[in-house]
């Protein structure tokens, strides 16, 4: 079986984080929807909960982390060009998100990533690296001395 992630987020407003993932390339599945969450399918293996901060609460008892003051978790994702992510980074400012939210990760043609947060401050890092890096590896010149 194909493994796949299920990422739940907590979300103050759901419509409005419906819309922005929306925006974003996202699929709303109304089987896994209703008043208290939104489940959004970004890909075949790749599958957000948006859920309202009292649907997040009948899962856990621990607070929920006000993402836009305190750091939780990165999601990084891979993209299948350096135009891709910049599209869905510009994208996310342009629909009620914060584009480049820490600094470009600029690796040449090795790798290249940016990074943006939805509107309940979740932080998302799409990035694209050549895919002879996922065979080869870095070149020699780029490996680090350990």
């Amino acid at each position: 079986m194909t493994k796949m992630i299920f990422v739940n987020l907590p979300v103050a407003d759901l419509a409005a984080s419906t819309a922005f993932y929306s925006a974003l390339g996202f699929t709303q599945n109304h089987m896994f929807s209703d008043e208290t969450a939104s489940g959004m399918e970004w890909s075949n293996t790749i599958k957000v909960m948006l859920l309202s901060h009292d649907k997040w609460k009948s899962f856990t008892s621990k607070p929920i982390v006000d993402a836009h003051s305190a750091a939780q978790v990165a999601l990084c994702v891979s993209m299948e060009s350096r135009e891709a992510v910049d599209e869905i980074t510009e994208t996310a400012g342009k629909h009620g998100g914060k584009a480049d939210i820490n600094p470009k990760q600029e690796f040449g043609d090795m790798m290249y990533g940016r990074s943006f947060e939805d509107p309940d401050g979740h932080v998302w890092e799409p990035m694209w690296m050549n895919p002879s890096m996922a065979t080869d590896g870095p070149p020699a010149e780029a490996a680090v001395d350990a």
